[in-house]
């Protein structure tokens, strides 16, 4: 892509999306973002910036930029990463593959033209050590195979080198420093001694060992590329599923591709068998198995026809649909999920904080230790200068941090991906961190530990007039007693002007009166409330039309839910149950599912009063909850999870959603968190113990510029394979 192309004004516009908020996104692509170094470098660009959150992403090589349209300009914001020598463009799934694959065969070329030379130049330098030993080389015969070598070396170091001068020279027109100008110095150092050597006749020359270094420097960006490769984002992968067409079907009942930005709300698309689904929307014809484990994460098809919904994403297994549009493009549920799965992906644990804060002195600490070591050596030995320059460059190259700016962000993007492919959608970038430290699980009942869609015992029981009543009223909540009373008179519209209070109930006004529907507190009849036959209840409160009348509904618990409260608490959590419903119905439940601790009709305010008093006694608590009362809590929470199914206000309170009627997605979620967290710790181990051990060798002179460049580079790997363990382990269970 051509970059003043993709950075001009009318493409950011194609790219940048509007939030509900009124603040503006645009995600772009960094290609030449190598380090912490640069990731801080970036971040730090648009720091002071008022109305601009600017959040890098290492592993998938990405910035997100979210900003206030009215104070912030796109093109100005892209131009500042162009002052400081980055290459930005627009990111978009295709081309970003595309881009990543050509980067791959440069390297791959680089690689072979080194690999050519090093086996060419070490060849003439085993001659040239053996005549030496021999002593029947002379100097002229010496200084021709030197000749040789530099012919082959010189030109081979400068076109495979190229991926670190390129990114280098940028990085200093940016007046900054990143990982490869130490690199580049290292390798034009070796190459500039070995040429005077040469020039001037010198014994010692040293082609052999630079083009070497720059063949061992390639083999580990290679080899790193391929490893954040398998370590790629779920968002980037999700991304990818997403539709860039539709068939529209026309007025005239002809079909027509059109590029999804295209595709309007209310218009009809064809999904054939086979394909995507590449809208949110209303089956109008056709029946058909759909694939939704993409989105629910359940493996067992969906059966859909005329009036279900759809989503983008999903696959079409077996029938031709008719599809209305309800959403396209930015505005679909996956769309969400994956804006949802990229602030998971780009936010700051506190480990990646402290990773960043080392990460920036890298620079300057690198070359002072660099050029400590060269005079150090000149000055207090013997050695000819020569030697000392080349323990320099071993010290340039060795004292890479890329492992540790790799330790927390690799594991991160791993451990969400494997945790989406199991139905749980992390939001938050510290979700993971917080969720390893939690000792105890508050649990909501309704919709929660239960399924959420209870029924109602002996509708027919119920005078016509008053279903009809509760029913226009309880059409207006997401609450899953409303919803099922709802559904007891599907022919009932939902009554205009309902309010609803969270924990209480409905009200709304009929013929100037005032008539209510939630607990019997809400409605005036504390008299009524002695109630304990242990079924879920909503009372009618009395109008001039109808009696009070209790609405008594049963709902069937969650088919693992004791299985999985057995299983935390043997892990050592506790577990509480609070519930905004009646007592008895509380009690029933927890004594069916074995937990030890309930509160019952308790207020949202109340439930938030509880965390707090557990925070006080120094409890880490999981909130996991479902319901419009239950948001202050989860908020409340140290960290919280949500059915996919909650009211909307519910989901964007929680830190996690998960998918499907299972709770097994807690304790997984725990588990992953528990061994990310222990991932994490190994990886700053690996990078800690790294630098401590090879910085003071290589500044002794114990390690060879070679050795160095096969040190730097394996740190790096070592960490990101370390980190993909997490997807055996997920895997295994």
């Amino acid at each position: 892509m051509n970059q003043s192309l993709a950075l001009s004004p009318e493409t950011l516009a194609a790219f940048t999306r509007q939030d509900d908020d009124g603040t503006t996104e645009l995600n772009l692509a960094v290609e030449n973002m190598h380090c912490a170094a640069c990731l801080a470098r970036i971040e730090g660009a648009y720091r002071e910036e008022p109305g601009v959150t600017a959040r890098a992403n290492l592993t998938s090589r990405r910035l997100n930029l979210r900003f206030d349209p009215a104070r912030a300009d796109a093109a100005e914001l892209v131009g500042r990463l162009s002052k400081l020598g980055y290459q930005a463009v627009p990111f978009e799934p295709s081309l970003t593959t595309a881009r990543n694959r050509a980067e791959e065969r440069r390297l791959l070329t680089a690689l072979a033209v080194a690999g050519f030379a090093a086996a060419n130049v070490m060849l003439l330098s085993v001659s040239i050590w053996a005549g030496a030993a021999s002593g029947d080389m002379g100097p002229a015969t010496r200084d021709l195979l030197h000749w040789i070598s530099a012919l082959i070396a010189l030109p081979a170091i400068a076109f495979a080198g190229r991926p670190f001068y390129g990114s280098a020279l940028e990085a200093l027109r940016g007046r900054r420093l990143n990982m490869d100008v130490p690199i580049s110095l290292a390798m034009l150092l070796a190459a500039g001694m070995s040429l005077h050597e040469t020039w001037t006749s010198g014994a010692h020359a040293y082609f052999d060992a630079a083009v070497t270094l720059c063949f061992f420097l390639l083999v580990g960006r290679y080899l790193d590329r391929r490893a954040r490769g398998r370590a790629n984002s779920a968002a980037e992968q999700m991304l990818a599923l997403g539709a860039v067409s539709a068939w529209v079907i026309e007025p005239d009942g002809s079909v027509q591709a059109r590029p999804i930005a295209q595709v309007q709300p209310g218009q009809k698309v064809r999904v054939a068998p086979g394909d995507r689904v590449p809208v949110d929307g209303l089956v109008v014809s056709g029946d058909s198995n759909l694939d939704t484990s993409l989105v629910t994460g359940e493996s067992l098809p969906r059966t859909v026809g005329p009036g279900d919904q759809v989503l983008a994403g999903v696959v079409n297994i077996d029938g031709a649909l008719e599809v209305e549009v309800r959403a396209a493009g930015n505005d679909t549920a996956l769309a969400e999920i994956v804006r949802l799965m990229e602030a998971a992906e780009q936010g700051r644990a506190r480990y990646v904080v402290i990773a960043d804060r080392v990460a920036r002195i890298y620079a300057p600490v690198v070359h002072l230790a660099a050029l400590a070591t060269f005079l150090g050596w000149l000055l207090l030995t013997a050695l000819p200068w020569q030697q000392a320059l080349l323990t320099a460059v071993a010290v340039l190259i060795i004292t890479c941090p890329c492992a540790l700016g790799l330790a927390v962000p690799v594991v991160q993007v791993v451990a969400s991906g494997q945790l989406f492919r199991r139905g749980i959608l992390l939001k938050s970038g510290d979700a993971l961190e917080r969720l390893a430290e939690i000792d105890t699980v508050v649990f909501d009942k309704t919709g929660t530990l239960t399924l959420g869609r209870p029924e109602l015992v002996e509708p027919e029981a119920v005078a016509p007039e008053t279903l009809a009543l509760a029913a226009g009223l309880a059409a207006a909540s997401r609450h899953p007693l409303a919803q099922a009373l709802a559904r007891a008179a599907p022919e009932t519209g939902p009554l205009a002007g309902v309010r609803e209070t969270p924990g209480m109930g409905l009200e709304a006004e009929i013929d100037g009166r005032p008539v209510r529907l939630g607990n019997s507190a809400w409605c005036g009849l504390e008299a009524a409330a002695g109630s304990e036959d242990g079924v879920s209840e909503i009372w009618l409160g009395p109008t001039s039309e109808a009696p009070s009348w209790r609405f008594r509904f049963r709902d069937r618990t969650r088919p693992d839910a004791a299985r999985v409260i057995a299983d935390l608490k043997h892990r050592g959590l506790g577990v509480m149950l609070l519930s905004g419903d009646r007592t008895a119905v509380v009690e029933a439940l927890a004594g069916e599912l074995n937990i030890p601790e309930a509160g019952a009709e308790l207020k949202p305010a109340q439930k938030v009063e509880k965390l707090a008093e557990l925070t006080a006694a120094g409890r880490r608590v999981l909130m996991v909850g479902d319901g419009l009362n239950d948001a202050p809590a989860l908020a409340a929470a140290h960290v919280s999870m949500s059915p996919a199914l909650a009211a909307d206000v519910s989901r964007t309170a929680a830190d996690c959603i998960f998918q499907g009627e299972g709770l097994t997605a807690v304790t997984l979620a725990l588990d992953v968190a528990r061994r990310s967290q222990r991932t994490a710790l190994q990886n700053f181990a690996i990078a800690f113990l790294y630098n401590l051990v090879a910085v003071p060798l290589a500044m002794a002179g114990l390690v060879t510029p070679l050795i160095a460049a096969l040190a730097m580079s394996s740190s790096s790997l070592v960490v990101t394979l370390n980190a993909l363990r997490l997807r055996v382990t997920a895997k295994g269970r």
